[in-house]
């Protein structure tokens, strides 16, 4: 610890014996500071700040109708990207036109230079984006950070045009393949009915369906008929005379309330309504027939009985009975007429429906393999038709959102027009003046103790022993005189002087400067 301090000390000393050599220095670093902070240009610092609204009232009412961006991603984006290579020459062209006229590789500093110092930050939380940019000209900094806005605001339009015209051009080009492919579908598709028209089911029920639905039908036509000709042979018989006892030989004290023929005719209809109701609904053509006729011959049945009792009352009763059984010859004849016909229509549909049947059996190694023909063509021509009015869908989403994106969705508002500082960011003369005084004497101390290092001397023999590691065999001591403690005393006056004189010249320089400051 004593070595220690001990080096120190006699550090010490050989740097104050360097003392000129530091004050030198630190004249000539003072003066050198103070010239380069006075000479050097002030910096001045344009900015704005532009405030992006993406809470707009569209938004929620055009919901599931048109395209919605995520408008603070795209925002953030596209001021992530606005620093790009060609948007700064473009800047640097309206900024500085003059610089077109410069040799390529100075307008590639230029580029470079601009690029470098424009800075943009952004608040993502409240959407509000800072342009600066410094310059030590203040109009051209204000300029650059103008134009800057400017494209800010352009950019955002022309972006969205190009996306929405990128976009339609790919929907409209699509949506022309898929009416070709669609319209070659419905060509195949046309043709293969035409071929297979006697064969294929255009209803869209397949094979073992329609073989089903002919032999259900068919088993309906059947029973029909064989009610329907069972009504007709009860009318022939009751005809020919083999159940007719319409009116008694001697007259009755009252009118019969019953007619036989009338009777069983309504027992057969009202049966084969009941079947029919079992298996068709009210709308049928059969039920609606079959309803009306029973009420025919109800009103029939009714009308008789009316007329006989009238006959009854009015007539004999061998007059009577003799016009009795001529109108109800004739009712007779009228029913049997019309069961004929519904007989005849009745064979007809059931011989048709047989043919239809025996056709699609004939057709049974066939017509299962056109079906499956016909179900993957309708599969194609689905899916083509549903991906054509898919992108249809979407072209009409796409002109509504582009006229949506008319309309700037997000409303950019600037907060703060772009403008220049009146004080210049750098240099701070102020808080730099008195760092030049500190710099100065430090360099001087540091230049003392180089050349001490670098020319060292030693005051005791043990110091030169350690250094040198020679035995030393003796010293010389040195008498002081008054001479040479004048010339000591005269050396750190001048010593002092120095230093005195380095800090009253720097605290009036700093004082200049900061009433220069305080003037700008």
């Amino acid at each position: 610890m004593d070595q220690l301090i001990e080096q120190v000390i006699e550090t010490a000393r050989g740097m104050w014996r360097r003392r000129w050599t530091g004050v030198l220095v630190a004249w000539i670093v003072g003066v050198a500071g103070a010239i380069g902070l006075t000479l050097m240009p002030d910096i001045h610092e344009a900015s704005a700040r532009v405030y992006v609204d993406t809470k707009t009232v569209l938004r929620p009412l055009l919901r599931d109708l048109a395209v919605e961006p995520d408008l603070d991603q795209t925002v953030g984006l596209l001021a992530r990207t606005l620093i790009t290579r060609p948007n700064v020459e473009k800047l640097l062209n309206k900024s500085s036109p003059e610089t077109a006229k410069m040799p390529a590789a100075e307008r590639e500093r230029a580029v470079d230079s601009l690029q470098r110092d424009i800075r943009i930050s952004a608040n993502g939380r409240d959407n509000v984006f800072s342009f600066s940019y410094r310059d030590t000209e203040p109009a051209h900094a204000s300029l650059v950070v103008q134009n800057l806005v400017a494209m800010f605001l352009d950019s955002d339009i022309g972006t969205k045009r190009r996306d929405a015209e990128a976009a339609r051009a790919f929907i409209d080009d699509q949506i022309k393949s898929l009416e070709a492919r669609l319209a070659e579908a419905e060509n195949r598709l046309k043709d293969f009915k035409l071929r297979n028209l006697g064969v294929a089911d255009l209803s869209g029920k397949d094979y073992f369906t329609r073989m089903s639905a002919l032999t259900e039908e068919l088993a309906k036509q059947t029973v029909e008929l064989r009610a329907a000709e069972q009504s007709r042979d009860a009318l022939r018989r009751e005809l020919s005379g083999e159940t007719m006892t319409l009116v008694p030989d001697t007259l009755p004290t009252a009118p019969s309330p019953q007619v036989s023929e009338y009777d069983a005719r309504l027992e057969a209809q009202r049966k084969l309504l009941d079947d029919l109701l079992r298996r068709y609904t009210d709308l049928h053509p059969d039920v609606v027939t079959t309803k009306r006729l029973i009420a025919r011959l109800e009103e029939q049945r009714q009308q008789e009985v009316e007329a006989r009792r009238r006959a009854v009352e009015a007539k004999p009763a061998h007059a009577s009975g003799q016009a009795q059984t001529s109108n109800v010859m004739q009712q007779v004849k009228l029913a049997l007429a019309e069961a004929e016909g519904h007989v005849a229509s009745l064979r007809v549909r059931t011989a048709d429906t047989q043919s239809r049947l025996s056709q699609l059996r004939a057709a049974a190694t066939r017509v299962p393999q056109v079906e499956a023909e016909m179900v993957q063509l309708n599969r194609d021509y689905d899916v083509i038709r549903k991906n054509y009015e898919t992108m249809v869908s979407r072209r009409e989403k796409a002109s509504l959102s582009e006229d949506v994106d008319a309309t700037r969705s997000a409303q950019f508002r600037v907060i703060d027009p772009p403008r220049t500082a009146q004080q210049a960011v750098f240099p701070n003369r102020v808080a730099l003046a008195p760092a030049v005084l500190l710099l100065a004497l430090l360099a001087g101390v540091a230049a003392a103790f180089l050349v001490a290092q670098l020319m060292p001397t030693f005051d005791n023999a043990r110091m030169l022993r350690l250094a040198t590691r020679r035995p030393v065999l003796g010293n010389v001591s040195r008498m002081v005189n008054d001479g040479m403690l004048q010339r000591a005393r005269r050396d750190l006056l001048a010593f002092g002087s120095a230093l005195g004189g380095l800090a009253i010249v720097a605290g009036v320089w700093i004082a200049w400067v900061s009433m220069q400051a305080r003037v700008a």
